[in-house]
């Protein structure tokens, strides 16, 4: 068994590592295998498909449920207002900067490190750790794709920067084109109906709009106009005006259901959505993980942003170390402490712990 020191090293190692491999979405290759080549090299046998790395702790046993540890690989593209290389790993005053440093690096390796801690010792669970690709992109190619591989999971640990706080749920996204139509005409007179301004009055009564279901955990759905275009030419009424909507809804509604509420509201909107797949997901505060953090003095609380847990059909609670204001800015940084504290946490928090079976 590594000592927890080791397992710090081993991680903020391999997360310079990562910070020097350009991994921005649906490029995640070269980071991939830097973090196939340290399960070989922890004595592990670890799967690919795609940019996914996955292993197994020990041998699969069905007769016990299995635990789900990942985070993602990929970033998002540096913010031109970096002053730091983002590339290039550098250590000040405790913090190590780099892109993707906090979003999600650091629980990437903060995961590896307690699962080989956990893997050194038998538990009551089967343990799987994955490093996925396009998080940030919600890619086809990236967790949905992993998981197809892998055994029932019946509890998924997702590695975010939560401060090591853990959401017990988040906010879906719904994406809806929507459309106004109207009759065109010419502008010098009286013709025409501007579907422009139809879009505009619309507008206006969905930004007054409020879904009724008041989650205690995320708060209301929230609806944001987000683009607009209407018209071909100046001189010609449009007859029609596109809008989009960026919807979060909250754990009271599923995103199809979110969609029929509007379309019931607004009978003379069109409205489209892109997907219905990233839904708003939740876990109970009596859940043993959970029950666990409360005892370890970490509140759970929900989350306004998006995560891989949108793809998961079962249990599971987004925890790990940073800040997600730090998140796809300029000069992001980890703190290095923050692993070596989510290191331990997580041991704590996993170790022994007792999940059930969920898929029998």
């Amino acid at each position: 068994m590594e000592s927890k020191d080791e397992l710090y090293y081993i991680a903020t190692d391999l997360l310079r590592k990562l910070i020097h491999t350009p991994s921005i979405s649906r490029n995640e290759e070269a980071a991939a295998q830097l973090v196939h080549d340290t399960l070989v090299k922890q004595g592990f046998t670890p799967h690919r498909i795609g940019n996914n790395v996955w292993t197994l702790a020990q041998a699969y046993d069905p007769a016990k449920p299995t635990l789900l540890l990942n985070s993602h690989l990929d970033t998002v593209k540096p913010a031109a207002s970096w002053i730091r290389d983002p590339f290039t790993p550098v250590e000040e005053e405790g913090r190590l900067y780099g892109l993707g440093s906090n979003d999600a690096g650091a629980s990437v390796v903060s995961l590896l490190g307690a699962f080989l801690f956990l893997a050194s010792t038998e538990q009551p669970y089967n343990l799987i750790f994955l490093a996925s690709a396009e998080e940030e992109v919600s890619g086809a190619n990236g967790i949905a794709l992993a998981l197809g591989e892998l055994p029932p999971i019946d509890f998924a640990v997702v590695g975010e920067p939560t401060t090591m706080r853990p959401a017990i749920c988040e906010k879906g996204l719904l994406v809806l084109d929507c459309t106004t139509h109207g009759k065109s005409g010419h502008a010098a007179r009286e013709e025409g109906i501007n579907a422009l301004y139809l879009a505009t009055e619309a507008i206006e009564r969905l930004r007054r709009f409020e879904f009724p279901l008041v989650s205690p955990w995320l708060g209301r759905v929230k609806l944001t106009v987000t683009q607009i275009q209407a018209g071909t030419q100046h001189n010609v009424v449009p007859d029609h005006c596109d809008f989009v909507i960026d919807l979060r809804t909250n754990d009271s509604y599923s995103n199809a259901q979110a969609v029929e509420i509007l379309r019931e509201n607004f009978p003379d909107i069109t409205i489209t959505p892109r997907s219905l797949r990233l839904n708003s997901s939740s876990l109970s505060p009596q859940h043993p993980f959970i029950r666990r953090c409360t005892l370890a003095g970490r509140e759970p609380f929900g989350s306004p942003t998006l995560s891989d847990q949108t793809h998961m059909t079962f249990p599971s609670v987004k925890i790990g170390p940073g800040d997600s204001a730090r998140s796809h800015t300029a000069d992001e940084y980890i703190v290095l402490d923050e692993i070596r504290e989510a290191i331990e946490l997580y041991i704590c928090l996993l170790d022994q712990l007792e999940i059930g079976k969920e898929s029998v």
